[in-house]
């Protein structure tokens, strides 16, 4: 190679000038965004710890080490969706297998279940996991996944996590059991410490908290599902941009912050519609009205920005409703520093049989809210007046 740069031809240097990876060693507070798909080798398989950027990088390699040790655990692995991380542990099954699984899920996972699992010879059994009874007696010889919420989504069940993690351990000691996390975020509870296996989170609600990414992870301190699930986050290769790990690096920062004002400030907004004359019912577990408040008092440190309630009406007064908000944004997601409504009939869990929607009680009169971190009066006067509107 010539001596110096001067040397290179234009083509050469416009590919080479300060390219160095040996040169990339600063004492940057906030990491660097690493957008390399390759990284050199001393030697043939012989490499500094990155090879190619699907199989490891720098940024999400960083990512990863915080998000475990916000859940208290060992190992971390970053995905392009929480549904695409869900579906990395749908792939530690096989054809045969069993799957118990919450009835009462986000929609999305529950479409995973019936429209992906099932079709391929996986069998999925859906039944209420409050009671750690009934998961006991859905157990079979061939579990090997079960699968919870806490709280549920939409309705806002809580699962003992303990209790289900003593039933599982004892009928079925061959099966993972997967909690998602994602309304409470790592801030107010770990399900780990609790008896889960593995931790599943969808990054693209509480943890990133902005509206601006979408990602998934998975946590354990089971070794040999770290290295199941590190070869397949490879393998089936759905991981997240280095852009994106950045993003979320940024926006976990005021993660503790956040979650305060979501609690906050939800509770505020469940007291006022449950003395609503409009509200039928208000679904929070912060409440003392909520079937499991003590569970979800022992069970969590404090309660996200998420509940829901029923409208005195039907579908024509919900559409009102979200109509006449101004403050909340009528869209799907949760968990950002914005406040959201929606309506999970004809939205987020359209896709759940409409018999189950019934049985469990998503019904057109159902509202979901994601209460931001505003001005809670602001927010709570929004409701007021869309409240009035739904019955004009």
């Amino acid at each position: 190679m010539p001596a110096t740069d001067q040397e290179l031809s234009f083509e050469t240097k416009v590919v080479h000038v300060g390219q160095d990876p040996q040169q990339w060693n600063s004492r940057a507070v906030v990491p660097p965004i690493s957008m390399a798909t390759t990284f050199q080798q001393r030697g043939p398989a012989d490499h500094a710890g990155f090879e190619y950027s699907r199989s490891g990088n720098p940024t999400r390699s960083c990512l990863e080490e915080l998000l475990a040790s916000l859940e208290n655990a060992k190992f971390a692995m970053c995905y392009a969706s929480g549904l695409a991380a869900t579906d990395n542990v749908v792939h530690l099954l096989e054809t045969g297998d069993h799957i118990v699984a919450f009835d009462d899920l986000y929609g999305g996972v529950g479409r995973l279940f019936r429209a992906c699992a099932m079709p391929k010879g996986i069998e999925v059994d859906f039944v209420d996991a409050r009671d750690p009874q009934v998961v006991a007696a859905a157990l079979k010889p061939n579990t090997k996944l079960v699968w919870v919420e806490t709280p549920s989504n939409p309705m806002m069940k809580i699962v003992d996590i303990a209790a289900v993690s003593a039933a599982v351990k004892k009928g079925a000691p061959q099966a993972i059991l997967a909690v998602d996390n994602t309304f409470m975020s790592p801030c107010f509870q770990n399900p780990l410490q609790q008896g889960a296996d593995i931790v599943i989170h969808s990054i693209t609600k509480y943890i990133n908290g902005h509206s601006d990414i979408v990602m998934g992870c998975i946590m354990t301190n089971n070794l040999k599902l770290h290295e199941k699930l590190r070869f397949l986050q490879n393998a089936v290769g759905a991981v997240p941009s280095p852009f994106d790990c950045y993003m979320v690096n940024r926006g976990i920062k005021t993660l503790a912050l956040r979650m305060q004002r979501h609690h906050e400030n939800a509770l505020k907004v469940a007291k006022f519609l449950e003395t609503h004359p409009l509200v039928e019912k208000v679904i929070h577990p912060g409440l003392e009205s909520h079937p499991q408040h003590l569970l979800a008092k022992r069970q969590c440190s404090g309660f996200s920005g998420m509940l829901c309630f029923y409208l005195k009406g039907g579908l024509a007064e919900s559409r009102k409703l979200l109509s006449a908000l101004k403050l909340f944004t009528l869209a799907e997601s949760l968990g950002a520093v914005e406040s959201l409504a929606e309506l999970p009939s004809v939205m987020t869990h359209a896709s759940v049989p409409a018999e189950l929607r019934a049985r469990l009680g998503i019904s057109d009169a159902l509202i979901r809210l994601s209460v931001g971190i505003e001005a809670v009066q602001d927010l709570i006067d929004d409701l007021d007046q869309a409240l009035a509107a739904s019955q004009k």
